[in-house]
């Protein structure tokens, strides 16, 4: 395993909230595409953290009870099975969504969410458009290698 410090993946602008903020407050932020966690502080000490989950929670055992249709999500953005996952992902990233269902002919499928997309995406894509003959790079003798046409 490659040994990388926590420094160079962290977030320097993560989103932060204090802690007498009211929960619908920040259930609005964690609605925005990008937030999944808020970092709640206190003067500049960490002392909580708030999470997508932990407000579905709270909802789940505070509110009164509401059909689901007053809170979905209308209308959904869908996708086909045999859609590309690039396209997924940037279906994904157009529309602010971070799931998608599969659809065929009007049938739902499965679904496809950005963290399942993840392993099989690179954060910064590569195109490259060769215009000219194909080039092979064989293994040459000894230490370096050979470019032949």
């Amino acid at each position: 395993m490659i040994e990388i410090p926590v420094k160079r993946v962290l977030r320097h602008a993560a989103p932060t909230i204090a802690p007498e903020t009211p929960i619908t407050e920040a259930a609005v932020r964690l609605r925005a595409p990008e937030v999944s966690t808020l970092v709640v502080l206190e003067d500049e000490t960490v002392v909580g953290i708030l999470t997508e989950s932990d407000v579905v929670a709270f909802v789940a055992e505070t509110l009164e009870p509401h059909p689901v249709e007053t809170v979905m999500s209308s209308p959904v953005t869908t996708i086909s099975p045999g859609e590309s996952l690039i396209a997924a992902a940037e279906l994904m990233q157009a529309d602010g969504v971070k799931h998608l269902p599969v659809v065929d002919e009007g049938a739902y499928c499965g679904l496809v969410s950005a963290s399942m997309l993840a392993p099989y995406l690179s954060r910064n894509r590569l195109e490259i458009d060769w215009q000219d003959d194909p080039i092979r790079i064989d293994a040459g003798e000894g230490h370096g290698i050979r470019v032949s046409e």
